[in-house]
């Protein structure tokens, strides 16, 4: 077995940013993608994006800051390659080309502010792929801080995706119109009825946690009513108790239960039970999606 060959991953969100760090082992058959550092900082630029519409310049110094460390993390590291990805709250800010231009400068990073659609495909380009079944549909959730993304495939293929403007952070600022949950429950019913034994997958931090306060392990199905009776468990607790009595982190706290809800309303309306949670989501894309190319060339 050879060393293998390491790839690097930044995912600028709207409840915090993360950078991964992944190895990934080929040794005949499929490789084998390593998680080898997953390092997250909760700055929350969802918070100001929402509801001011540009990132403070606090928060913008914040940013910079910590992805001149992202930098030096990754020389230390050496990757083959790395690239870095912004999502709703960097789409929404009207300062956030400003911001990208900075990055560059500072940190010496290139920034992608990519679509709903195309966050939706990266997180699809994962090797999560490998799991899934010719005949059976299936539906995709991810949810985010500024935004959730569906997809339907069906023979591991994509047939529909759609990204919508609801997200924990945005429900936590209430900047979610009413509108937008219309038109997600109405795309979710229009397209279930196209689908035949589906099974959901939901991705994000959020459920991952839900699955893991469940003792669920990665990979494992979480059912509609285990995510409800922990959502009810949980919601009487304040802040304060959520994180010094239940262990969330504070940024994890506030948000779980709105996260939690968009699950359920989206498994409700696609008349799903279960939820497989793979625990992977973008910066697992784009690990995949670099190894492709990597392999590619």
């Amino acid at each position: 077995m050879k060393e293998g060959l390491r790839f690097a991953a930044i995912d600028i969100g709207s409840n915090a940013m993360r950078l991964l760090f992944c190895r990934v082992i080929e040794n005949g058959g499929n490789p084998h993608f390593i998680k080898e550092s997953l390092i997250r900082m909760p700055l929350r630029l969802g918070h100001d994006a929402f509801t001011i519409g540009a990132i403070s310049p606090r928060n913008c110094n914040k940013f910079v800051n910590a992805m001149i460390g992202f930098n030096h993390l990754i020389s230390a590291y050496g990757p083959i390659s790395f690239r870095a990805c912004a999502t709703a709250a960097m789409r929404n800010a009207d300062n956030g080309k400003e911001l990208v231009k900075r990055i560059q400068d500072e940190a010496t990073i290139t920034l992608n502010i990519i679509s709903g659609k195309e966050e939706a495909a990266m997180i699809l380009a994962n090797h999560i792929e490998r799991t899934l079944k010719p005949n059976r549909d299936y539906f995709y959730v991810d949810v985010g801080g500024g935004s959730t993304e569906l997809t339907l495939i069906r023979d591991k293929q994509t047939f529909a995706s759609s990204s919508f403007s609801i997200g924990s952070v945005r429900l936590l600022e209430g900047k979610v119109e009413e509108n937008e949950w219309i038109r997600m429950r109405s795309w979710i019913k229009k397209k279930s009825q196209q689908t035949k034994n589906m099974q959901a997958i939901g991705s994000g931090g959020n459920i991952n946690k839900i699955s893991a306060m469940l003792g669920k392990e990665k990979g494992k199905t979480v059912k509609y009513k285990q995510i409800k009776d922990l959502l009810e468990d949980i919601e009487p607790y304040s802040i304060h108790d959520r994180v010094a009595k239940l262990g969330l982190r504070p940024d994890r706290a506030d948000v779980v239960i709105h996260a939690g809800k968009i699950y359920l309303n989206c498994m409700r309306w696609a008349g799903v039970r279960k939820m497989v949670v793979p625990q992977v989501g973008l910066p697992d894309g784009i690990v995949t999606q670099l190894y492709k190319e990597y392999r590619s060339k």
